[in-house]
């Protein structure tokens, strides 16, 4: 179920689709493992793009309170999708009595893992971009080529502690479970702010 290298191509293919055409569509003939994948990318591309917005400079206090609370958004979106991406991996499991209980326990879920991969992916189209850029000051492109290659082998690593944790759960050898992030700042019922003052909601 799970191909690291399928994942890595999938990211920088939506990665470069949407940069194209932020309105291009999250998946189209891919199964439902792919779509998952697909739509957590999603949310890592807008998070990515809405805290770019959060830090120009001279934008106004209102308009910082709104972007503030779309990161907010998109955030616990991300992590909504995350542990998604775990359960799914985790009912494909079952049915072969997988992953196993004895098993040492991995640190790191898959979900975590892949969203490790998905801020990656960014980070290297964006690095890229700018080792790229024509109107960049003497040196930044050297930089950023550097930073590159950096970017390029963590992912690299990444990408195959992925694959052995997956082929390790399927041998019986290692398991993995899901860790819930317990958000408490976008809920009316956790988060003082919200519940002292006035409701609050995600849309």
């Amino acid at each position: 179920m799970i191909s690291a290298d399928t994942i890595v191509q999938l990211h920088d293919e939506l990665t470069r689709a949407w940069h194209d055409d932020s309105a291009a569509p999250v998946d189209s003939e891919s199964n439902e493992w792919i779509a998952r994948v697909a739509r957590h990318h999603r949310a890592n591309f807008d998070l990515w793009h809405v805290e770019d917005e959060a830090r120009t400079p001279g934008v106004s206090d209102a308009l910082l309170a709104d972007v503030k609370r779309r990161i907010d958004c998109a955030n616990q979106l991300r992590n909504d999708l995350v542990e998604q991406l775990d359960q799914a991996l985790l009912d494909y499991l079952e049915p072969q009595l997988l992953p196993d209980a004895d098993a040492p326990l991995h640190s790191e879920s898959p979900g975590l893992m892949i969203d490790r991969l998905s801020i990656l992916a960014l980070k290297v189209y964006h690095t890229r971009e700018e080792a790229l850029r024509a109107d960049a000051p003497p040196g930044h492109a050297q930089r950023n080529k550097g930073r590159l290659e950096i970017l390029e082998v963590q992912r690299a690593d990444l990408a195959h502690c992925l694959d052995a944790l997956w082929r390790e759960t399927l041998d019986g050898t290692r398991r993995f479970k899901i860790y819930r992030q317990m958000k408490m700042y976008n809920d009316p019922t956790l988060n003082p702010a919200i519940y002292r003052n006035s409701p609050g909601k995600c849309d």
